[in-house]
């Protein structure tokens, strides 16, 4: 039994999950998945199955653990031991990752669909009603569409195993154990799939709108430069962890010298897929809107910049999200609000203080950096007056500094007490710009005497509004939605800020190339442009000059701009500072508190509520494989599992 388990796990399985055709062809049936591929209908179906699984794994809470395996969420024991919802994420975030069972392995799940990407290549070759032009394309896709896939495990499992064809199934088990390959030529195989499909990929204004979820020329040429940005990155660049790590023949698997070329590479890369993106139709998202202030305006236009049906301009590669997304844990559980309460919304899911934290100020700074910003009493008491905050914090009431004089960003993302959400569309007789009033017995804090461990619960005093909807109310939050919105995979802020980080790593002193990306990131997020926001109000004015002091501003930035996507769990791996940032325990308010005083902790600063995360350094960097499956293949275990 467990040599056929090996024989599945390295050549996957005929049949696709979604694909109703696929169900009906006998699993060793080979003449019946030649006659398939007569057609172009059929073919198409197979084609459009690849992304079903892919998109099954990836855009799921439960398969996709690098959505809750950060620093970035807090929540309740209610949620973190529900056997309901299975978010396994926030058990890697406490370090309780296991070989035994892994949490959210997509190993065998991918190979999978790399059998059938290889059982498609083989056979649209015979699809006799399809034009050579959609031939070529279709081809190029399943191409790019496997690199991404090489892309996706390498990230979490480094080496692996390549599969050019597929393999026969009559082959004896041991012809299946294959060996992981150098990390090098993964990347390099990643590249080259990619530079191969290039030339028969179109623009994403060339496409049919059916054709949205494929990869698009814009999106292939981004993949390319992340991959090479992943590759060039200190966790797979001359990491000195892994600088013995061998195969059980003895060739190494990493390389343990640091090449900066290959940040070259992965800058050249970026420029690239910004000059494409400039020629399409891809942009930031931006738009004219009536709301009475700049700041409402710059928050609609960041709220917006999340919501997409394969419409967005700014999403590049894109997914449909699956039926349990973050909306459904992080929406306020407002019990006592008959216009806003909804049962299936849990609200307990919280984003960190130390992610309320890493938002800038208003002036495009971190808030120890600004010089105009009072970093030592954030966590006084304190008060807006300035009509430019109008419906966003309430004038002339007590408001903790924390939440004071903050970036737009911040105000987009993050609802915390006295603050203003927008939970629907206000009519001639109702606000739905809700206050949020989070101390104890209030509308949205606890109503519990104590921290409860068996009941949805808000555990530090904050909600998480983006990838939310202000203008979809809260009562039926799910009717709007119509289940139609997708994930963005790559979004073109990201190539912006993979041009600016790869030339900040790669030259020796920043330049425009390094400055004039991020800015555009900058601009969007309605902050200062980096160096006059540093050299005007920061108490560290040269810091935007430096190769170190950019980096650490350019990481800033990814935190902060692609915050709660997904993000966060690898670029703190990809940089080797996981197991600095992950250690630390997580900090709330007292949701106890009945005033502003007990609420804010006499303001001596937030509480713990969090103290169970966990990174062990360095084997939390890559995820283990199941050891069952290593005492099957062959394969070389990933180290400390």
């Amino acid at each position: 039994m467990m040599r056929k388990h090996l024989l599945y796990i390295l050549c996957g399985m005929l049949l696709l999950t979604g694909c109703d055709y696929l169900n009906r062809v006998p699993e060793k049936d080979i003449e019946t998945v030649e006659s398939l591929f007569e057609q172009r209908t059929k073919a198409e179906s197979w084609w459009k199955g690849l992304y079903g699984e892919i998109n099954t794994v990836l855009t799921s809470l439960t398969n996709n653990t690098s959505f809750l395996g950060a620093d970035e969420f807090v929540t309740c024991q209610a949620l973190y031991n529900s056997t309901t919802f299975r978010l396994d994420g926030l058990k890697v975030a406490d370090g309780l990752q296991m070989s035994q069972s892994p949490y959210g392995s997509l190993w065998y799940k991918m190979y999978t669909v790399i059998r059938n990407a290889n059982t498609f290549l083989e056979n649209i070759d015979n699809t006799y009603n399809i034009t050579d032009e959609d031939r070529e394309w279709w081809k190029a896709d399943v191409k790019a569409l496997k690199a991404f896939i090489y892309f996706e495990l390498v990230r979490r499992y480094g080496p692996i195993c390549l599969v050019p064809q597929n393999m026969p199934m009559e082959l004896d088990v041991s012809a299946y154990q294959l060996p992981r390959q150098h990390v090098d030529t993964c990347f390099k195989e990643i590249v080259r799939l990619l530079d191969e499909a290039a030339p028969y990929i179109p623009m994403h204004n060339q496409r049919d709108p059916a054709y949205g979820h494929t990869i698009c020329l814009e999106a292939l040429y981004a993949l390319k430069a992340k991959a090479l940005l992943y590759a060039a990155s200190p966790l797979f660049n001359g990491n000195a962890f892994y600088s013995d790590f061998k195969n059980k023949n003895g060739e190494l698997l990493f390389n343990s010298s640091y090449d900066r070329n290959k940040w070259l590479l992965a800058a050249e890369a970026a420029d690239k897929a910004a000059e494409i993106c400039a020629v399409g139709d891809r942009d930031l998202y931006t738009e004219e809107t009536t709301k009475k202030t700049k700041l409402l305006n710059q928050m609609n236009d960041i709220e917006s910049s999340m919501f997409s049906r394969f419409d967005n301009k700014e999403y590049l590669l894109e997914m449909k999200w699956g039926t349990l997304q973050l909306y459904r844990f992080t929406l306020p559980r407002l019990l006592d609000d008959e216009v806003n309460f909804n049962e299936s919304l849990l609200g307990c899911l919280s984003p960190s203080m130390k992610m309320v934290e890493m938002y800038y100020t208003s002036h495009g700074l971190p808030i120890d950096a600004d010089n105009s910003w009072s970093y030592a009493n954030r966590y006084k008491l304190g008060s807006e007056s300035s009509v430019i905050y109008e419906d966003v914090i309430p004038m002339n009431t007590s408001v903790v500094n924390l939440h004071l004089r903050r970036e737009p960003r911040f105000y987009a993302s993050i609802a915390g007490d006295r603050m203003y959400w927008q939970r629907g569309t206000n009519t001639a007789t109702r606000n739905y710009n809700l206050l949020v009033e989070a101390h104890k017995d209030e509308s949205w804090g606890t109503q519990e005497d104590f921290i409860v461990s068996n009941n949805w619960q808000n555990i530090n005093g904050y909600w998480l509004k983006k990838q939310t909807f202000g203008n979809f109310a809260t009562s039926n939050y799910v009717a709007n939605l119509k289940g139609q919105e997708t994930y963005p995979v790559i979004r073109l802020a990201e190539v912006y800020m993979m041009q600016a980080e790869a030339w900040n790593e790669y030259l020796d002193q920043p330049d425009s190339r390094v400055y004039d990306p991020l800015d555009k990131v900058r601009e969007r997020a309605g902050i200062l442009p980096v160096r006059e926001a540093w050299k005007t109000f920061s108490n560290s004015p040269a810091k935007v000059d430096t190769k170190v002091g950019m980096r650490e501003i350019i990481r800033h930035e990814y935190s902060i701009e692609f915050a709660f996507e997904g993000h966060r769990y690898w670029d703190i791996r990809r940089w080797t500072i996981a197991h600095q940032v992950m250690n630390e325990k997580q900090y709330g308010w007292n949701i106890l508190g009945t005033t502003f005083q007990t609420f804010y902790n006499n303001e001596n600063g937030p509480i713990v509520v969090w103290s169970k995360n966990k990174f062990v350094a360095p084997r939390d960097y890559l995820e283990p494989f199941n050891a069952e499956e290593i005492l099957i293949s062959g394969m070389v275990q990933n180290p400390g599992w």
